[in-house]
C-alpha cells in the first residue's frame, strides 16, 4: 500500500484547489532548482494549471492521492478532441508510429521531410517516433542515408 503525501501542516488536499502559499518539502532543493530557473515563483503551479484549464474551456484538473504522492489527471475539452478528430482508443504517439508504418509500407522511399510534411509533425518529431520504431525493431532503414528505402518489419 502506497503512502499519502506528506504536505505541510497548514496545506491540506482541499487547500491545494484554493491560492496558497508555498512550503517546499526540500527547501534546499526548491531554492535550487529556483536559482537555476526551472522554478518562476512560489505557491503558484497548481493555480496556474487550474486558470490555463479554465482558459482553454477544459475540465479542471483531477486531483488523486490514493497512490504514493500526488497525481493530477488533465481533460481535454471533449469539443477540442472533436475538432481534431480524435477518439477513445489508441494513444497519439501509437497512433502517429502507426500511421507512420502505414505510410512507408505504401511509399518506403518517404524522407523524414515528406513524413513530417503528411503527418504536421516538426522533424524532431519524425526523428523521434522513428527512433521508437527502430528501437521497438517495427522498422528499419535499409542503403545510404539520402537514397535509402524503409522496411517495416511489423
Amino acid at each position: 500500500m502506497g503512502t499519502m503525501p506528506v504536505f505541510p501542516p497548514s496545506l491540506t488536499l482541499a487547500s491545494l484547489r484554493l491560492p496558497h502559499g508555498s512550503a517546499p518539502f526540500n527547501p534546499l532543493l526548491a531554492s535550487a532548482f529556483f536559482r537555476a530557473g526551472y522554478v518562476e515563483s512560489w505557491g503558484r503551479g497548481i493555480e496556474k494549471m487550474r486558470r490555463e484549464c479554465a482558459n482553454h474551456d477544459a475540465p479542471a484538473p483531477i486531483f488523486d492521492t490514493s497512490m504514493s504522492g500526488l497525481m493530477l489527471t488533465f481533460r481535454a475539452n471533449p469539443a477540442h478532441l472533436a475538432a481534431i478528430g480524435e477518439h477513445s482508443g489508441p494513444t497519439t504517439q501509437e497512433t502517429t508510429q502507426e500511421r507512420i508504418c502505414r505510410l512507408l509500407r505504401g511509399e518506403p522511399g518517404l524522407t523524414r521531410r515528406e513524413l513530417g510534411e503528411r503527418l504536421s509533425l516538426t522533424p524532431d518529431g519524425v526523428k523521434y517516433h522513428l527512433e521508437k520504431l527502430k528501437a521497438a525493431g517495427r522498422i528499419r532503414h535499409v542503403g545510404p542515408t539520402k537514397a535509402g528505402r524503409w522496411e517495416v518489419l511489423k
